[in-house]
């Protein structure tokens, strides 16, 4: 479990995102629409999606797709998730710089941990929907989550209340409709923070790397994402240490296996007026 011991980048770390912040993250273009046998020429907002080459220490490690916003965050969050630091006070810098068709990220870590990458023999050429491409070991392919401690329990109408939230917030799909958030909810039901991206992995790393920098407390909330929960989502969440895992839809049979075997309480179809709790309910209380 990581604990919230990194420096805080900046004093607005922790923020809902406005739509006058997302960057480069849509583009406007032209595209011909029918509508019941009216066509037009429209402008339309679209996802953009750019590769991101992540090097550590100078090393080539990784390849996402990523939506070019809050870059910063998602180095931490992965660094963090995929075990390149066993800690934050292990992520020592970061530096986004553009490319032609895309971003490098460079990352610096311990010389150690760079050495450790290197014995797992791991290269990434991801794709948006993918968390696990690259991975040549099939024993690195699927870990062991670690054993959430957390005592935290949640009312469910702090679920209920997150959905309509999180819909509300998402600044980017709402004009896109094509990327995924990932949001910290309060207890109460309240949005804390929320990143976006056109992969939902990604979205989730992102929000993982700005809490660590703003050394949020894992118990004091739980994590929702607008996408199924896989095996690699409930492992990054068990890794921040969040008690609770929340997706609008379905779990897979690894990702509840997971989560039970984490002590993370896993909540899929989170749709107005229900949802389902496939590990550890003993923390949704009335």
């Amino acid at each position: 479990m990581i604990g919230a011991d990194a420096d805080a980048a900046d004093g607005d770390a922790l923020s809902v995102r406005d739509v006058d912040g997302a960057g480069g993250a849509s583009l406007r273009l032209p595209v011909e629409r029918w509508d019941r046998g009216d066509l037009s020429i429209v402008d339309d907002d679209v996802a953009v999606e750019v590769p991101c080459a992540f090097v550590v220490n100078g090393r080539p490690f990784a390849v996402m797709l990523a939506s070019p916003l809050d870059l910063e965050d998602l180095a931490l969050g992965f660094c963090l998730t995929e075990g390149v630091v066993t800690s934050p006070d292990e992520f020592q810098g970061v530096e986004v710089v553009p490319e032609t068709r895309g971003y490098s990220v460079y990352v610096s870590v311990p010389k150690e941990r760079s050495e450790a990458l290197s014995q797992r023999e791991r290269a990434i050429a991801g794709r948006t929907g993918c968390g696990l491409c690259g991975e040549r070991m099939l024993e690195n392919a699927v870990r062991q989550a670690p054993l959430v401690a957390s005592g935290s329990v949640f009312r469910r109408g702090a679920v209920q209340a997150a959905i309509g939230a999180v819909a509300e917030a998402q600044d980017i799909n709402r004009i896109t409709g094509a990327v995924h958030a990932a949001a910290w909810i309060a207890p109460d039901g309240r949005i804390v923070v929320i990143r976006e991206d056109i992969g939902r992995h990604n979205a989730l790393d992102k929000l993982i790397g700005a809490l660590v920098r703003a050394k949020a407390d894992p118990s004091a909330g739980f994590a929702f994402v607008t996408s199924r929960a896989s095996y690699e989502m409930v492992h990054k969440a068990a890794v921040f240490g969040a008690p609770m895992l929340v997706a609008v839809s379905a779990p897979t049979a690894l990702a509840v296996e997971s989560a039970g075997s984490a002590g993370l309480t896993l909540v899929g179809f989170a749709r107005p007026g229900r949802h389902a709790v496939y590990s550890h309910a003993h923390r949704l209380i009335d």
